[in-house]
Parts: structure tokens; C-alpha cells; sequence
């Protein structure tokens, strides 16, 4: 079955950076866009940036563009997210997803299988 393992959270001060990892198992990888989506406490999940497969399409959520970069290494079977300039509104469990047959990039119904998540915080 596909397995998701996020690696790389953790404590920042604002403006730091961090990089997010996203390794991927039981799947042929290149095959499948891939998701970051965010859900900060008491508030929804969230989009955040998309790949796909092939790398070569790339979208960003507005509060984030410019920011943030995804990437990914289909030979390594993994998915980043280099986070810069982060602001204490960036906190938040960070999730990596694949995305299903649907055309929506950015809605959470529109990806079938999800990490455990990796903890964000930002402190001011």
C-alpha cells in the first residue's frame, strides 16, 4: 500500500527556513502529483503547493508564493518543501499527499492518500 512518511518540522524563529520531506513507498512515484497542505489548530486543512509527476507544473496558495518551493526527486521517491521567510502564521502541521484523477489541485478531496504529518512551528 502507499506509504507516506513528512520529516523535517520543527521549531523556527520568523524568518527562518526549513525543508520538509516527503518519502514515498508502494507507488510508482512519478506517476502521481503530489500535495502540501497545511492545518494549523482549530482550523481546516489547507492547500499549499502542488507538483506534478513530472515536476514540470507547479502551483503555489497565494499566502505563500514567492515563499515557499516545491520540488521533487523521482529517483529518491521524494517530494520537498523548502519553506523561507516563514512568519508565526505558518504554524501548522504540514501534510504530503498524492493526488488523485481529479482536476482540482488545490482541494483536499481532490488527493487519496496522506502522511502522518510533520509538526511547523513559528515563533515571532
Amino acid at each position: 500500500q502507499v506509504q507516506l512518511v513528512e520529516s523535517g518540522g520543527g521549531l523556527v524563529q520568523a524568518g527562518g527556513s526549513l525543508r520538509l520531506s516527503c518519502a514515498a513507498s508502494g507507488l510508482t512515484f512519478s506517476s502521481y502529483a503530489m500535495g502540501w497542505f497545511r492545518q494549523a489548530p482549530g482550523k481546516d486543512r489547507e492547500f499549499v503547493a502542488y507538483i506534478a509527476g513530472s515536476g514540470t507544473s507547479k502551483y503555489y496558495a497565494d499566502s505563500v508564493k514567492g515563499r515557499f518551493t516545491i520540488s521533487r526527486d523521482n529517483a529518491k521517491n521524494t517530494v520537498y518543501l523548502q519553506m523561507n521567510s516563514l512568519k508565526p502564521e505558518d504554524t501548522a502541521v504540514y501534510y504530503c499527499a498524492t493526488k488523485g484523477s481529479s482536476v482540482w489541485y488545490s482541494r483536499v478531496s481532490a488527493y487519496d492518500s496522506w502522511g502522518q504529518g510533520t509538526p511547523v512551528t513559528v515563533s515571532s
